[in-house]
């Protein structure tokens, strides 16, 4: 095989022609078999649902996505968590109820987007399916990235549905459509070598011998999967890759032919219903092949009857050999692929020629995707910041002269995607800022994420500070985190929550600076813990008001002094304030935004074409003019 730079090369440029393909079909109405028949994404419940929906017709009324097809979103049904598993069982019955003996005849992509995406919280909003990533133009949401990196599948693939998950990408190097060819009977799971410690994480394929063998695409029969296993684990089940010794082959994305669609359909029309969580890697996978789903006769009956259905169907594995899984599900993950030069996502988007750019006093029409400008490989520190934000265009921001208490490693830029930015307001480099309007003078620390969020003149926002904005009734709410804290941790108790961090300070300590008493009432449900912690102002009637007074508990908590907030602040927790967020004015909020990046559009393009240096601030700033031009997000909704 070839050497490291060949093969990010070869990276580069399969992603490139892939993002080609699927920039033409943009706005389009495509023929029947050069794309998915079906569009099918996943939602947690009926609110998550209307909110997807919206979005979807803002983004097929601006022509953003391929037309001629149906797009559609289940949620859950009502009742007990299922996880992706049943949310598969329940989409496919969905689909069935819908089309009919027609599924026999259709390809079918299914998104699972569902969940509250509480490690990433600024996903929790508007859905992580919406998430902007630094590429196309219009500027791509998760949705369309995975729309473009599968546009070949559909025609090498045979009718049935193929399952992935809204916040990861998976990149491979297959140089051409009709490479990867998913018409094999039974459950097609696509494969990437991984060190062992990321299979700890994750699924694992053991292959039977003779498996790697260095071509780009290698296929295999799996007799053994390990899902999350140990080190220990993987070693003794000899599920490392050939000459690698330390890695592995890891799971992403699986095809389901339609026979085993249909065994999995008859579970939920003839057993015992959606009554208990299933995952479709975790139950399913492990389930397949001659020698496994004996099992013990344990567990739900949804378990067992999941497991009958799928004893016996065999497990073929599609090795690329030349592939990368990026997961963006966390917030350390999401600022290392947005803004990490080296190993970071946009090494392989070809931002300088897909982002919405201009130059000169007017716009100029969107240029078709091609490759980066660059070509930087896993030890490539990426060019000097300057030459970066022109490449990046209105996606980068300026970059902090400044010296910094947080230094950062080198390789990294600042990331900002269809917001404005005042004159003189700097964002540091490992930060991103989405959809947001800064005032003049702000500056973003290093290490931030900024979103949905209105920043008042002379803002600070302290390095490694995730800031959420949302509208609710009554006007805006705010929430504060560090980028580096675990949402999602809760203890059982309440006096053990001093191992529960925020901004670096225990939350018993957090608690006690902000005035609020020690109780069960601090929390908005049963298990104490930063998602349903009552530490956040409640709605204020701006969103510049509501960012202002929630970046007080940042001084107040890292400050170290004891404060009583205003008693009329009505305090609420992530959890509340997302469940409580007024979809409209949150929507609201970016048309407003997007406006005013087109009336500046024209004066900040001038600005850019003047000067490229801190002048990235105002090619940042306009942003929103590639961004208008391309019909954005979710404004329109």
């Amino acid at each position: 095989m070839a050497g490291p730079g060949a093969r990010w090369r070869r990276l580069q440029e399969a992603t490139g022609r892939r993002l080609r393909a699927f920039h033409t079909m943009r706005g389009k109405e495509v023929k029947r078999g050069e794309f998915w028949d079906v569009v099918v994404i996943t939602a947690a419940d009926g609110r998550q649902e209307r909110a997807f929906v919206q979005q979807i017709a803002s983004k097929l009324e601006r022509k953003e996505l391929p037309r001629g097809i149906p797009y559609h979103v289940f949620a859950d049904p009502p009742g007990p968590k299922i996880g992706n598993g049943g949310s598969t069982l329940h989409a496919l019955l969905c689909l069935q109820e819908l089309y009919g003996d027609k599924m026999d005849g259709f390809k079918v992509l299914l998104i699972h987007a569902g969940g509250s995406s509480q490690r990433l919280p600024s996903a929790s909003a508007l859905g992580k399916v919406f998430m902007a990533v630094p590429v196309g133009c219009p500027t791509y949401q998760m949705l369309e990235l995975k729309l473009a990196m599968y546009v070949d599948l559909p025609a090498g693939m045979a009718p049935g549905v193929l399952v992935t998950c809204a916040d990861d990408v998976e990149l491979s190097s297959l140089p051409q459509a009709g490479a990867l060819v998913l018409d094999r009977p039974g459950v097609t799971a696509l494969a990437h070598p991984s060190p062992l410690a990321v299979g700890t994480g994750h699924g694992v394929f053991v292959l039977g011998p003779g498996a790697w063998g260095g071509a780009e695409l290698e296929w295999g029969s799996c007799r053994l999967f390990l899902h999350k296993p140990s080190v220990e684990a993987m070693l003794e089940a000899g599920a490392t890759c050939g000459p690698h010794s330390d890695h592995v082959y890891t799971d992403s994305i699986f095809y389901l032919d339609r026979p085993t669609c249909r065994g999995l359909l008859h579970v939920l029309q003839e057993g015992p219903g959606l009554q208990c969580e299933l995952d479709a890697y975790g139950d399913f996978l492990p389930a397949l092949g001659p020698s496994r789903g004996e099992g013990s006769g344990e567990g739900p009956q949804l378990h067992r009857a999941v497991t009958a259905a799928l004893r016996g169907t065999p497990l073929h594995v599609a090795a690329l050999n030349n592939s990368v899984f990026y997961h963006l599900g966390t917030a350390p993950e999401y600022l290392h692929h947005l803004t990490s030069t080296a190993g970071g996502l946009w090494g392989l988007l070809p931002q300088g020629h897909e982002t919405d750019q201009h130059q000169g006093s007017s716009p100029e029409p969107c240029p078709g995707p091609d490759t980066h400008p660059h070509s930087p490989g896993p030890d490539h520190q990426g060019p000097d910041p300057r030459s970066f934000s022109r490449a990046l265009g209105p996606t980068a921001s300026p970059v902090d002269p400044s010296p910094s208490s947080h230094p950062q490693p080198p390789g990294l830029v600042a990331c900002v995607l269809r917001s404005l930015l005042g004159t003189g307001s700097v964002v540091s480099p490992g930060s991103v800022v989405e959809f947001s309007r800064l005032a003049p003078g702000t500056r973003v620390g290093p290490g931030c994420i900024v979103s949905g969020c209105s920043l008042g003149p002379g803002t600070s926002v302290p390095a490694g500070t995730f800031l959420l904005s949302v509208g609710m009734p009554g006007g805006f709410a705010s929430a504060v985190l560090g980028t580096a804290d675990d949402p999602k941790a809760s203890v059982g108790l309440l006096g053990e929550i001093e191992g529960l961090q925020i901004l670096g300070v225990g939350l018993d300590r957090a608690a006690q600076l902000l005035g609020l008493p020690l109780s069960p009432q601090l929390f908005s449900g049963p298990r104490p813990g930063l998602w349903n912690a009552r530490l956040f102002p409640g709605p204020r009637p701006t969103a510049q008001e509501s960012a202002a007074v929630t970046l007080a508990v940042v001084d107040i908590l890292r400050g170290g002094s004891a404060v009583q907030l205003p008693t009329d602040l009505g305090l609420l927790s992530i959890h509340e304030m997302l469940q409580g967020m007024d979809l409209q004015s949150t929507l609201r909020f970016r048309e407003e935004l997007l406006q005013e990046l087109s009336n500046a559009g024209n004066d900040a393009a001038g600005n850019n074409a003047a000067g490229n240096d801190a002048a990235g601030n105002n090619a940042a700033g306009n942003d929103a003019a590639g961004n208008n031009a391309a019909g954005n997000d979710a404004a329109g909704n």
